[in-house]
């Protein structure tokens, strides 16, 4: 089926929820109010149903493929590289100074899920590129900015990031691609990198790898790793390309989802270059040892990025399923309602899921909405104190964006199949595209673990949970709201949404009192924890938003879109929110039995 941007829903949130009229107070971000963001999602929106989605079936039967250490894309998708380029659409939030548009991310993030969702595979090459332009802006000298920023706004070239070996994985600890400092102060680098999403492809000029690597003397561990950018093609001092660089691709996975994105095995340094000296050349990000710190920022860019995908994933099944269930027809309605069989979305369990998956992504794209909206007053607004406040804010959501809509787009991409029975186990109706490629969410980037350990340990319990409990004071004031609308949705959402942050506060006790006593019980419910953090997070979002719906629907405004954002939101409450008391249960009472089986009863 053809893929529809929800840009009601987007706009919807930007206004209401993200507050786009108080981003466009923000010096800077004066002509992004909610007319710019309407004009840009709805030309955004049209680039994508109309260029890149009608690629993304074919493109999953016939993915990107490598030979003689060139990778081949998919038929269509260098077309509509072109196409995504020449528009400004890898520039969008990224500086003008540097050829961008300087438009908020809370605008961005809307156009980034459209692009996920039209493809997954495809939107990865901006997506990586995004992350690293955010890292050369932070850490780079003006030299690397003035040669490479420029052209990766523009989407010319491309940019990777490389930090996973094959002995390392996601422990970076244990990187050992080295870095040798040259007189003319580059460096020659030599290692493996696996898992580099697009670190071979034909679409782009120039392909501008960040790799993670260390100099010769550098202290073991995270605290010996720099940064460095290494280009497919070196640079002339003219900003031309010159030589083909020491770093090639030696291999692309075969994967389960995702396949027409090339995931490449690069190798640094192997004297297949036609240059006496061998190794590729690289030159440092900042300073030696600090490319962890750099890195994370390439890093949180794109787990915020990932967390989108989720969304996008998951609103893609969503369409394809309603769409099914409109069509297939099979028995009778429970009701008596149609005589003779009818369309499957009659019957009560079909809508249940419908309504779970819509529940499930738009309070995500609420989440993520209003995360965007902090990133954005946290970076650009003149009051520091708002600024750290918002940084805080977001530090805080970026775990929750990334672990629970990833986790959640597996459960919405699963109810995809289950609507098309067995018709969705069928690779020719779609639905188990959008499954597989869901599954990489939770994994790159960060496990759903990773994500978790550092909500536990970094987000609450470094604070004693003070940030946590912030947020919860915040959510006890939209519950009072509610209580307050008078109307029946509002009430039950209310009520729900204060039992959830009931057992959200009783996790975060929980945590901030074991993180030191008892570390093993702290963590044994961090997943359990994130996915009530998200869980209820969400569900505010969604309460927030059944309040601006009420009130918009008493000033006559597009009624039956209000009333169905009312009728989710209350969904959410019932069927999704009712979920954190059984996720306290576990994180509280549950840690225990974690590690009771002995290691050798496995």
């Amino acid at each position: 089926m053809s893929y529809k941007a929800p840009v009601k829903d987007m706009l919807f949130n930007i206004e209401h929820l993200a507050r786009i009229d108080e981003i466009a107070r923000i010096p800077g971000f004066e002509d992004a109010g909610l007319e710019t963001a309407r004009a840009v999602l709805e030309e955004c929106a049209r680039f994508n149903q109309n260029v890149v989605a009608p690629l993304d079936f074919e493109a999953d039967q016939a993915p990107s493929a490598w030979a003689d250490g060139q990778v081949t894309t998919s038929k269509g998708f260098k077309e509509a590289y072109r196409q995504y380029t020449e528009g400004g659409w890898q520039g969008l939030q990224h500086p003008a100074d540097f050829g961008g548009q300087g438009l908020p991310k809370t605008i961005g993030a809307a156009c980034g899920e459209m692009l996920n969702a039209a493809s997954l595979s495809f939107a990865l090459c901006p997506l990586l590129t995004d992350g690293a332009i955010e890292a050369l802006l932070t850490a780079a000298s003006d030299e690397l900015k003035a040669t490479y920023l420029e052209k990766l706004i523009s989407g010319q070239w491309s940019g990777t990031m490389n930090l996973t070996e094959p002995q390392a994985g996601s422990d970076l600890a244990m990187v050992r691609t080295r870095a040798e400092p040259r007189p003319d102060g580059s460096y020659r680098i030599f290692g493996t990198k696996i898992f580099i999403t697009y670190g071979e492809h034909d679409m782009a000029g120039n392909i501008v790898h960040l790799v993670l690597a260390r100099v010769a003397g550098a202290p073991e561990g995270v605290k010996g790793i720099s940064l460095f950018v290494c280009p497919k093609f070196l640079v002339n001092k003219d900003g031309s390309l010159g030589e083909r660089n020491d770093v090639y691709c030696v291999s692309i996975e075969h994967k389960l989802g995702i396949k027409a994105s090339p995931t490449a095995v690069l190798q640094y340094g192997d004297g297949t270059a036609a240059r006496i000296e061998t190794g590729a050349v690289g030159y440092l990000v900042g300073e030696e040892n600090r490319g962890l710190e750099y890195m994370f920022i390439m890093m949180n860019a794109a787990r915020y990025a990932v967390g989108v995908q989720g969304i996008a994933v998951a609103d893609r099944a969503y369409q394809k399923a309603v769409q099914y269930a409109h069509e297939r027809v099979q028995s009778r309605p429970v009701d008596g309602s149609v005589k003779g069989p009818a369309a499957i979305i009659h019957h009560p369990d079909v809508r249940r899921m419908l309504m779970t998956m819509r529940a499930l992504t738009e309070g995500c794209r609420a989440m993520a909405g209003t995360a965007a909206a902090a990133y954005d007053a946290a970076h650009h607004h003149p009051d520091a104190q708002v600024r750290q406040q918002n940084q805080t804010f977001y530090e805080f959501m970026v775990p929750l964006v990334k672990g629970y809509s990833t986790e959640m787009s597996l459960e919405v991409t699963s109810l995809g199949v289950q609507v098309h029975g067995g018709m969705g186990f069928i690779e020719e109706t779609g639905a188990a595209q959008h499954y597989r490629d869901a599954r990489i969410l939770t994994i790159y980037e960060g496990t759903t673990a990773i994500q978790a350990n550092d909500l536990v340990g970094r987000k609450t319990a470094r604070d004693g949970g003070q940030t946590a409990k912030a947020i919860a004071a915040q959510i006890e004031l939209t519950e009072n709201q509610l209580a307050a609308a008078g109307s029946g949705d509002a009430k039950v959402v209310a009520r729900r949404l204060g039992a959830a942050r009931r057992a959200f506060i009783d996790a975060v006790n929980f945590i901030a009192a074991q993180s030191k006593a008892d570390p093993n019980a702290a963590y044994a419910g961090s997943v359990p924890y994130l996915m009530l953090a998200g869980n209820l997070v969400a569900g505010w979002q969604l309460g927030r938003a059944l309040l601006a719906a009420e009130k918009q629907l008493a000033a006559g405004q597009d009624a039956s879109f209000m009333k169905a954002k009312i009728a989710t939101a209350r969904f959410y409450a019932d069927h999704i929110l009712t979920r954190a008391p059984g996720l306290r249960e576990a994180i509280v009472e549950g840690a225990a039995s974690v590690t009771a089986l002995a290691l050798d009863a496995f």
